[in-house]
């Protein structure tokens, strides 16, 4: 019901995030349920890609289209440092069983942290000339994080300078598929796609067309402010698709200008696992 209310909105574009989407057991069911829904053309999921050889395949005849994959390094000790765990072989599968169960295009993001993983670049961006993987490099948000300072920032413009240095000239091209505020480009003879999120260098908060519903059931227009709208109260107490839309209605109207990151920022009340981040 909610969807639908979204969709006569002009909400075309769905995306299953978490904390981890993989662990729910009726994940398949759901991704169906929500594929029956008319204006609705395309699902996407955002996972930590540990489960996902498991589930891929499975969830491309329910109808998922596309999956965005967190991967931010290559080398097993430091995945264990950012992740806490030792699973990089398993998200590795899990990459490749996406590619063949025709869950395109595959992004994979990679947030850069100076001295952590800013010497990877070439390597990730690499995999888009071999692998045709569509990567997107993401600027770093300083937010609570038990191994990331808010002085780990690499720019954008920093990040294309590295990879131009290493491997060659990037030249802007259309997005691979999806909406969203990366900047895409492409090394000369790649299949895959090289994207940019500059979400303190270059913030896009006034093209942000974005709602996230929580697990508890508001609508939240912003993963960095705490205004949030409840649906499911009303919800439950009978609302119509009417009343839907215009509590999707309020909460887009509270969407700012701009975050205020750099700007004495304000942590959210709630981590980014509990709103879908």
């Amino acid at each position: 019901m909610i969807l639908q209310a979204a969709a006569e909105l002009g909400i075309r574009s769905v995306r299953l995030t978490g904390g981890e989407p993989l662990v729910r057991p009726d994940l398949p069911t759901l991704v169906e349920l929500l594929s029956q829904v008319e204006g609705i053309d395309d699902i996407s999921l955002t996972t930590n890609a540990t489960l996902l050889a498991k589930y891929a395949t499975g969830l491309k005849v329910a109808g998922l289209n596309r999956v965005n994959i967190s991967l931010d390094t290559f080398k097993p000790d430091r995945f264990r440092h950012i992740t806490g765990s030792d699973k990089l072989g398993d998200v590795l599968a899990g990459i490749e069983a996406a590619m063949k169960a025709g869950l395109h295009p595959i992004k994979i993001n990679m947030v850069v942290l100076k001295g952590i993983n800013d010497d990877e670049l070439p390597e990730f961006a690499q995999m888009s000339l071999s692998d045709g993987w569509h990567v997107r490099f993401i600027e770093h948000m300083p937010m609570v994080a038990p191994w990331a300072e808010a002085d780990q920032l690499v720019a954008v413009g920093d990040m294309m300078e590295t990879i131009q240095r290493s491997i060659g000239q990037l030249e802007p091209c259309l997005v691979a598929s999806g909406t969203g505020p990366a900047k895409y480009y492409r090394l000369p003879g790649a299949e895959g796609t090289i994207g940019f999120i500059g979400a303190l260098t270059d913030c896009f908060c006034s093209q942000c067309n974005r709602l996230r519903l929580t697990a508890d059931g508001r609508l939240r227009p912003c993963l960095l402010a705490d205004d949030e709208v409840d649906i499911k109260g009303p919800l439950r107490s009978g609302a119509s698709i009417d009343d839907l839309k215009r509590f999707m209605q309020e909460a887009a109207a509270l969407k700012g200008e701009r975050h205020k990151l750099g700007q004495g920022f304000i942590p959210s009340k709630r981590q980014m696992w509990q709103i879908g981040g």
